[in-house]
C-alpha cells in the first residue's frame, strides 16, 4: 500500500509544529522517521494513523483519500512504545482483540491468533497473561495484535525503547524479518541512528516540523545534505572543524588539497569521520597532539588535538602504539571528507 502524505500541517492550539511536509512512502517500503524529541515523527506517526486529525494537507493510502477517517477505519495497524497490552487478558486474548472488536467468528478468530502466534514465535505462550513474559515477547504480543487485522500499513512508534541493548538487537532483526516476510509498508519512529540505518530502506531525517533529507541509509551517510545530518549520523559522531578555502583547506598549521569537483571560498565547515583519519589512511596528512584514548576492544578512539585548538577523532587498530601527549602525523582519506557553507548546507 502506497503512503502520500501532501502538504501536511498540523498545529496544536496557536503552535504549528508541523507545516506544509509531505512525504512518500512505496508500497512493502521501510522508513524511518528520525530525528531528536520534538521534531514532529510521532506527530505524523499518530496523524497518519488518525490519532491525531490532520489540519491541512491530505492522506492517501493508495489511491484512497483518508484524510478524514476515524482511526477504526483506517487499514493500518499500530504498535507504541509500552505496548498496550491489556493486564487482565491472556495472551490470545490480547492478540484477538481487535477481530473480536470486529465481530470476527470464533473459529476465525483462533485460526488468525494461532497464525500470527506462529509467525512472531510465540505459539507457546497463548495462555501467559502479560505480566508473565518478558520485554521482548510482549512486544511481540503487539506485532502479532496489530498484524492480527492483516492491515495494509504498520506504524511503529518508538518500538525498542524499552528495551534493554541485547534485546534490542534481537529485535530490530525480527521486526525487520516481519515486515519482509509479510510485505506490509511500514513507518518506524526513532530516535536512533542505528535502529533507523539497520532497519529500513530509506531515512526520513527530521528538524524542527521538517524533513531534512530523505535517502537510503547508505546515501545519507555517504552524502549527508547538511551539517546536521552530518552530525546526526554516525557513532562515534564525525568532528567538524572550521577551515578557510582558498586553493586549498587551510586550518591551524595544516592544508589539505580540495577534493576534485569542490569549489569553495571563504570560511567552510570541514565535516571528517573518525574512521577516515588515522595512520592505516593514504592520503594527506594533519598533525597534532594526542589528547585521549579509549580502548574498544578491537580499536581504539583517539582525540587529536591540532594547532589551533581545534580537534579530530580518529579510530586507530587496537595494539597501535599511541600515547598521551604525543605528536602525531596521521592521513585523512581525502575522498570521504565533507564541506559545509556557512548555513550548513553541503558543498
Amino acid at each position: 500500500m502506497r503512503i502520500e502524505l501532501q502538504n501536511f500541517t498540523k498545529r496544536f492550539g496557536d503552535t504549528t509544529v508541523i507545516e506544509d511536509m509531505s512525504l512518500s512512502v512505496d508500497s512493502g517500503e521501510m522508513i524511518a522517521l528520525l530525528g531528536p524529541s520534538g521534531c514532529g515523527k510521532s506527530t505524523t506517526l499518530f496523524a497518519i494513523s488518525g490519532i491525531h486529525r490532520i489540519d491541512g494537507g491530505t492522506l492517501h493510502f493508495g489511491d484512497r483519500d483518508v484524510t478524514r477517517l476515524p482511526p477504526q477505519d483506517r487499514p493500518v495497524g499500530v504498535v507504541f512504545q509500552n505496548y498496550a497490552l491489556y493486564p487482565h487478558m491472556s495472551v490470545a486474548e490480547n492478540i484477538g482483540f481487535p477481530l473480536r472488536v470486529q465481530k470476527i467468528k470464533p473459529a476465525e478468530i483462533k485460526s488468525r491468533v494461532g497464525e500470527m502466534a506462529e509467525l512472531v514465535q510465540i505459539g507457546n505462550l497463548l495462555n501467559r497473561k502479560p505480566q508473565q513474559l518478558s520485554g521482548g515477547q510482549q512486544q511481540r504480543v503487539a506485532l502479532a495484535r496489530a498484524l492480527v487485522r492483516k492491515p495494509d500499513v504498520l506504524l511503529l512508534d518508538e518500538p525498542l525503547a524499552n528495551l534493554d541493548a541485547k534485546l534490542r538487537l534481537e529485535m530490530r532483526s525480527e521486526i525487520r524479518r516481519l515486515q519482509r516476510e509479510t510485505g506490509i509498508t511500514a513507518i518506524l519512529v526513532t530516535h536512533d541512528q542505528i535502529e533507523a540505518m539497520s532497519m529500513c530502506d530509506r531515512i526520513a531525517l527530521m528538524k524542527d516540523g521538517r524533513i531534512e533529507q530523505i535517502s537510503t541509509p547508505a546515501e545519507m551517510y555517504e552524502r549527508p545534505a547538511s551539517r546536521y545530518v552530518a552530525g546526526f549520523l554516525g557513532n562515534p559522531p564525525i568532528s567538524f572543524v572550521q577551515a578557510d578555502a582558498n586553493g586549498r583547506l587551510a586550518f591551524g598549521n595544516n592544508t589539505l588539497p580540495l577534493p576534485t569537483g569542490i569549489m569553495a571560498q571563504g570560511a567552510i565547515t570541514l565535516g571528517i569521520r573518525p574512521e577516515h583519519f588515522g595512520p592505516q589512511h593514504q592520503g594527506p596528512c594533519v598533525n597534532g597532539q594526542v589528547s585521549f584514548i579509549e580502548p574498544q576492544g578491537r580499536e581504539d578512539l583517539i582525540d587529536v588535538i591540532l594547532p589551533d585548538g581545534q580537534r579530530l577523532r580518529a579510530i586507530v587498530p587496537a595494539g597501535h602504539d599511541v600515547a598521551l601527549g604525543q605528536t602525531v602525523n596521521w592521513q585523512v582519506d581525502l575522498s570521504r571528507i565533507h564541506l559545509f557553507d556557512a548555513e550548513g548546507t553541503r558543498l
